[in-house]
């Protein structure tokens, strides 16, 4: 029991030092990120911004990753088999926020998915910029 503690707060001390050390995880978060297939929530910031109003840096979760796919040609029409999915949301809540500056006859309110689970899976047009054609 005495050991089991002992490695327990070895564990401890061992993920608050690293976490304490911001370089050595963006080095090691990047080398997985290059090897990850998958789909998982990821942290994403963009400008927000509408007609009439300033814009706004908004840091959110998305989704991101990559996933199976694959084709084969095929004798019959349409000639080609295909295996696609994408990283997508699986479950999602808005957030409203107001954007600055706006002019007197605009909403300033502007709202965003934020991603809660992701998985591969059919693109769906209502959720994702799906690629139909080449």
């Amino acid at each position: 029991l005495v050991i089991l503690r002992r490695a327990g707060m070895v564990l401890c001390w061992f993920l608050l030092g690293i976490s304490l050390q911001p370089d050595s995880i963006n080095c090691a978060s990047a080398v997985n990120l290059r090897r990850f297939i998958g789909c998982a929530v990821r942290e994403f910031t963009f400008l927000a911004r509408k007609p009439g109003c300033g814009g706004l840096h908004i840091t959110t979760d998305a989704c991101w990753g990559r996933c199976e796919t694959w084709e084969k040609p095929v004798l019959e029409p349409p000639f080609i088999e295909s295996y696609q999915k994408v990283c997508t949301y699986n479950e999602t809540r808005m957030v409203t926020v107001k954007l600055p500056n706006c002019q007197p006859n605009v909403d300033p309110t502007y709202s965003y998915p934020v991603a809660l689970r992701c998985d591969c899976g059919v693109c769906l047009t209502s959720t994702t910029e799906c690629i139909t054609s080449v």
